[in-house]
């Protein structure tokens, strides 16, 4: 069985991305599969999962805005900057006011510098951090830029409350949590995390594990799939004759019309059926459309 498409997948907590996308690949038989940014195994929430042709999508879902509610405890800080951690910082918070934690938070809105912490994926020197800091050695990290665009309190608990995180791709929220105590001076730690929303997928439209294995278990599982296309929804869209179509399908430059309406360099290029075919980049020196990466129709592949 060969399946080209998106699924909307709620990851269960203490599960990894990667157990989420091996079960994807073993319940339909579709050996390319990958998933458009990881989760830690306590997250739960929204993970986009492609298979197939969708897999060539995925950097697009993986730079789109994410959207988070975290849980964070002021007055305990620990290693790994989330409740699985040694806890290495106690500190009372109860004096602390909600106003206090607004004023502090709003210095992580915008474009910021974020260093990864040392339990995380990132590698260095060919190795991931986490391994590092297992044989209990602490490297120096270089910052990121990140954007955070809103940082909303939506629960309010002493010492603990809930945040709304709208973030860009790379931003790590048990950092904002470690970072925030850190500047609020008592500590604090993630104690609990889901994701939202991630590009054009929601949370109240995702699918369980459960729901998963029982749709594909009962023959219905096609109806949980998204259209690869949904991916690239935010970039212009065309449709192109027959000739253009081919010129693209085999890789060669497209000469569109020249009241074409783009206005980006970039586009996702429909045959007159209705059929994606293709996602289109200008070529400035050469004034011509070229075909980035092109979807087939499965009997031509």
């Amino acid at each position: 069985m060969t399946i080209d498409g998106i699924l909307n997948l709620d990851k269960p907590r203490g599960k990894t991305s990667f157990w989420v996308v091996a079960l994807v690949r073993r319940l339909s038989g579709e050996r390319r599969v990958g998933h458009a940014g990881t989760l830690d195994p306590d997250a739960t929430g929204v993970l986009p999962v492609c298979l197939g042709q969708g897999t060539r999508l995925i950097e697009f879902l993986a730079e789109a805005t994410k959207i988070y509610r975290a849980e964070i405890e002021l007055g305990i800080a620990t290693d790994t900057y989330d409740a699985t951690g040694k806890v290495i910082q106690r500190c009372d918070a109860s004096s602390l006011t909600k106003e206090q934690v607004e004023t502090a938070l709003s210095s992580f809105i915008g474009f910021i510098d974020q260093t990864p912490p040392m339990y995380s994926a990132v590698k260095q020197q060919g190795v991931p951090l986490y391994r590092w800091a297992r044989a209990g050695v602490e490297l120096p990290r270089r910052a990121r830029r990140i954007e955070v665009s809103r940082l909303e309190i939506v629960d309010w608990k002493l010492p603990l409350f809930t945040l709304e995180v709208e973030c860009s791709k790379g931003t790590y929220i048990r950092s904002l949590a470690h970072d925030l105590g850190q500047k609020l001076g008592c500590g604090a730690h993630l104690s609990n995390l889901v994701r939202l929303k991630s590009g054009p997928f929601h949370i109240r439209d995702a699918v369980s594990i459960s729901q998963l294995e029982d749709a594909f278990r009962q023959g219905h599982w096609a109806e949980l799939f998204h259209p690869i296309d949904v991916a690239v929804l935010h970039l212009s869209a065309i449709i192109v004759d027959e000739e253009s179509e081919k010129a693209a399908i085999n890789g060669r430059p497209l000469d569109l019309m020249q009241g074409t309406e783009v206005s980006d360099k970039i586009c996702r290029a429909y045959s007159r059926d209705g059929r994606f075919i293709a996602i289109l980049r200008y070529d400035e020196v050469r004034g011509c459309w070229k075909p980035e990466k092109v979807f087939r129709k499965r009997d031509e592949t």
